[in-house]
């Protein structure tokens, strides 16, 4: 394995011909932050759609508005604008500085953030919270290595390998 995303395409045996080009620059810029190298890189890959069934991607023109990561996150900035970030307490929503954008969900609630405390997107941790307050967990990984060992690692606290042997992608497009 030469790098994580190659790892979570070969674990996935993803077809990486069906990549799609992807322009990040006016992405990046509606978004107000530069995104982390391997997210790009797996989005390109991967597109729209969920790993094992579980895990959805949220990436640039989804299917669905809540799986679209420019979307996702300007939704989630006005929604915390307006009401609060109490449910992301004691963190802030981005575009707050070192705030949290959404980067994927789960079919059981949960959801998967960045941690934009560094200036270097590529060093952002990843914080994960279930569908009730103050249960976040930290992961000091970068997205692809989070992916795959969900993927792979039995004792990850998100672990698909405790209940697949095979893995996938499933696309949305």
């Amino acid at each position: 394995m030469t790098s994580w995303v190659d790892g979570v395409v070969a674990v996935t045996g993803w077809d990486t011909t069906r990549a799609r080009t992807i322009d990040w620059a006016p992405i990046e810029t509606r978004i107000g932050t530069a995104l982390p190298a391997d997210y790009k890189r797996l989005a390109a890959l991967f597109g729209h759609g969920a790993f094992d069934g579980y895990l959805h991607l949220h990436v640039t023109d989804a299917g669905f508005e809540s799986d679209d990561i420019v979307l996702q996150t300007a939704w989630l900035g006005e929604w915390a604008n307006t009401h609060g970030s109490n449910l992301w307490r004691p963190y802030d929503v981005y575009p707050a500085p070192g705030g949290l954008p959404e980067w994927a969900g789960s079919e059981q609630a949960d959801r998967f953030y960045w941690l934009t405390d560094h200036p270097d997107p590529d060093r952002w941790p990843i914080l994960v919270t279930e569908d009730i307050p103050d249960s976040w967990q930290r992961f000091d990984e970068t997205t692809a290595e989070f992916i795959y060992r969900m993927l792979t690692d039995r004792q990850h606290p998100f672990s698909m390998a405790r209940y697949f042997d095979v893995h996938w992608f499933d696309s949305y497009e």
